[in-house]
């Protein structure tokens, strides 16, 4: 099995208005973006190029929204295990999950 080319542990996976996890992974794998839960059990899945992502202007520096077979999720990332919130390394979390999307892609985003 290959490294992930993105993985983020601890990351808070809502569905409006309800949370699904608030510790879970995201990760980008072999051309396919994962929704995990804590457990490791898959929440939702889909290649890359089919998932829209970005940081709408309502969102905070740490969270991004992703849809993902037709179903929008807020994520909240943190760096490495940091739950404090929006801190510096809260936005240039999500901002790489952002890139490491594009990247998986093809560059199409």
């Amino acid at each position: 099995m290959s490294e992930p080319e993105f993985s983020a542990r601890g990351v808070r996976i809502a569905r409006w208005p309800r949370s699904l996890t608030r510790a879970g992974e995201v990760r980008i794998e072999d051309g396919r973006l994962a929704l995990l839960t804590s457990y490791g059990s898959e929440i939702d899945s889909a290649p890359v190029a089919a998932v829209r992502a970005g940081r709408p202007w309502f969102a905070k520096p740490d969270e991004a929204v992703a849809t993902v077979n037709g179903t929008r999720y807020r994520l909240t990332l943190h760096k490495d295990g940091d739950t404090g919130g929006a801190g510096h390394g809260a936005s240039e979390e999500s901002g790489r999950f952002l890139a490491a999307l594009k990247r998986a892609a093809g560059g199409r985003r």
